[in-house]
């Protein structure tokens, strides 16, 4: 009963992801994504373009990852990819996070998504170097939906985009290849400014 109380409280804690807002639009630009959105979505991209891996991956881990690697943004916020002030701290933030959140729960599960989440973050596994293409994947897409969203509001240009896009051939060069092509259209189309 301990433990499952541990858990409830977690289960409670999380709820709050809902409510950390991300830079990135939706889709259709109508609105800002929260992070529990964002989890949800790199999951499900996750089951459906694995095969795209560089390596084989364990698809269940590569879901967790994606489930688990936010949830300290509901203590350390999320740190726009391209806020170079932000990532000063980031780390330290996001270490102080984790140790609250993933210490509610019962020790093992503790280990277990501490573990996990310092694997996303270190990206030296298949499944980390997959889960990591995703997460820098999908605010491109997100981007290019929205014809230019936050990369026209945060005056993002082509090179900052580039610059990310190692963490994207790392864990699939099919993806960073499609990737690369929707770039390509989104400065043709003036989304995105070279």
């Amino acid at each position: 009963m301990e433990n499952l109380l541990k858990q409830i409280k977690f289960i409670q804690e999380i709820d709050r992801l809902k409510l950390i807002l991300r830079r990135s639009l939706i889709c259709g630009g109508e609105r800002r994504e929260n992070s529990a959105e964002h989890s949800w979505h790199l999951a499900v991209m996750a089951i459906t373009l694995a095969e795209h891996a560089n390596e084989e991956v364990d698809v269940l881990r590569v879901v967790k990852m994606v489930l688990i690697h936010d949830i300290v943004e509901i203590d350390a916020g999320d740190t726009f990819v391209y806020d170079t002030k932000g990532y000063e701290d980031k780390e330290e933030r996001e270490q102080k996070a984790a140790d609250r959140l993933f210490g509610i729960l019962p020790d093992e599960q503790t280990k277990e998504f501490m573990a996990l989440w310092h694997e996303f973050e270190a990206r030296d596994t298949a499944d980390a170097k997959f889960a990591n293409a995703l997460d820098r994947t999908i605010p491109l897409l997100h981007n290019y939906m929205a014809e230019g969203g936050s990369w026209k509001t945060h005056n993002v240009n082509r090179a900052m985009v580039d610059g990310l896009s190692g963490m994207i051939v790392d864990g699939s060069k099919t993806i960073a290849k499609a990737v690369e092509e929707l770039i390509d259209d989104a400065v043709a189309k003036g989304y995105l400014a070279e």
